[in-house]
């Protein structure tokens, strides 16, 4: 990993056409049975190679091997019914079919620590794995157990802690937490969420980091943003807590946002995955541009704690879309590590 400004992507990269439909949320498999297996690992190969070829520092998963960041987490648990669904309204946004919370939420098994040995495997590079976090999981389901939003935010805490101390055995880097529900529910977030979230990183010694965007550049998303007026002051809120917090770095949605940069300094001291890559539009940024997002935040972060990454995830736009944000990402960041060398 370079010294300074290492680039990563937040999570999710678009699949193989030839694993799932392209550019769509929740797209089903196209394989089944041990043609599936071989496939998601094949598609892990793909997505380490475009990340490789790219320039890409931190190495990530692409969320190859899940259908989305969160439901796939939770299909894994026991208390939760797939099958009888219920339609909620997600983030106060989109409503969505969900499954529902019947029983207690237990973790009985690993999610994602064989997909994780298989990638470390692959690479010497650091790798990041991204998991839902605790507050963004309750938002993505019917509660008809515990009846209480922080109830079962503590039970998928400890679920996800468990997941996350095996992820670190089977040599990840960087654990991420994506929590977007932060930007919507503040009194929550400062109540019990961030807690909850402390609960999850609970023992790690690798390195820890909280994902907090905007959403996915889908519909439900930009028209929910061309709401939120000239500037988007919602991190205000909470990235105090996140300040007071054991989490270690901070994802920001930058680029192409309202969101003014001088509330970065709202964190100083942590690091900032400084969002430089606008996933809600298909236009590629040149590398200049990602630059001048660059030094727009080193006024408020220093550069050994600058992370050059993406606003969201690009599960959504087309591989060859992704593979050009990506270059330009790295070569963004590579304009500001010769200006800072001089």
């Amino acid at each position: 990993m370079k010294n300074i400004l290492p680039t990563s992507t937040v999570g999710s990269l678009p699949k193989p056409v030839w694993l799932a439909p392209p550019e769509k949320l929740w797209s089903p498999w196209k394989l089944e049975g041990d043609q599936l297996l071989e496939g998601k690992q094949d598609a892990l190969r793909v997505s380490l190679h475009e990340q490789q070829v790219a320039g890409i520092d931190i190495i990530s998963d692409g969320e190859q091997t899940r259908q989305h960041f969160v439901t796939t987490f939770i299909e894994h648990l026991s208390g939760v019914d797939f099958e009888n669904r219920k339609i909620v309204k997600i983030r106060d946004r989109y409503d969505a079919s969900v499954p529902v919370v019947m029983g207690d939420v237990a973790r009985e098994k690993s999610v994602f620590v064989e997909d994780a040995k298989f990638l470390r495997k692959q690479t010497n590079k650091p790798i990041k794995w991204a998991l839902p976090g605790p507050m963004t999981m309750v938002d993505t389901l019917y509660d008809g157990h515990y009846k209480s939003r922080e109830k079962l935010a503590w039970e998928f805490a400890k679920a996800l802690n468990e997941e996350a101390r095996e992820l670190q055995d089977a040599g990840v880097d960087i654990i991420q937490f994506d929590e977007p529900a932060f930007n919507v529910f503040f009194e929550e977030v400062n109540d019990w969420g961030m807690a909850a979230l402390e609960r999850a990183i609970e023992g790690l010694h690798c390195q820890t980091a909280v994902h907090i965007c905007y959403g996915y550049g889908i519909k439900a998303n930009t028209d929910w943003k061309k709401t939120l007026g000239s500037e988007w002051r919602q991190y205000e809120e909470i990235l105090p807590s996140v300040q007071k917090s054991n989490i270690d770095i901070v994802s920001l949605e930058c680029h192409g946002s309202r969101v003014p940069f001088n509330l970065i300094e709202l964190v100083r001291g942590k690091k900032v995955m400084v969002g430089a890559i606008d996933v809600a539009t298909n236009t590629i940024e040149t590398p200049e541009e990602v630059a001048a997002t660059l030094r727009k935040a080193l006024e408020y972060v220093d550069a050994e704690n600058l992370y050059p990454c993406t606003n969201c995830g690009m599960a959504p736009l087309s591989r060859n879309v992704a593979s050009g944000k990506l270059s330009a990402l790295s070569a963004g960041a590579a304009i500001i590590r010769k200006e800072l060398a001089v």
